[in-house]
């Protein structure tokens, strides 16, 4: 598929009805998901392999909890 068809598809996605989006959706539902999940276990394994490399970054666990309890905290670590 060319640069101008996918163009033109995201147009078409971008300006139809609700309706007819969810019915694209949904005959493309599991293609979706299955590329998501795909995405997640890649980057869940890359951080791993960086972990175990000694390049990851790890946080004690009130770290974590502060994280998961204040947005702002996330970017500070």
């Amino acid at each position: 598929m060319n640069i101008d068809m996918r163009e033109k598809l995201h147009q078409f996605i971008d300006s139809i009805e609700d309706k007819k989006a969810e019915a694209i959706y949904t005959l493309f539902e599991d293609e979706i998901e299955n590329d998501i999940d795909a995405k997640r276990l890649n980057l869940i394994k890359k951080e791993r392999e960086k972990y175990l490399n000694g390049e990851g970054k790890s946080f004690e666990w009130a770290d974590v909890k502060q994280m998961a309890l204040n947005k702002s905290e996330r970017y500070k670590l």
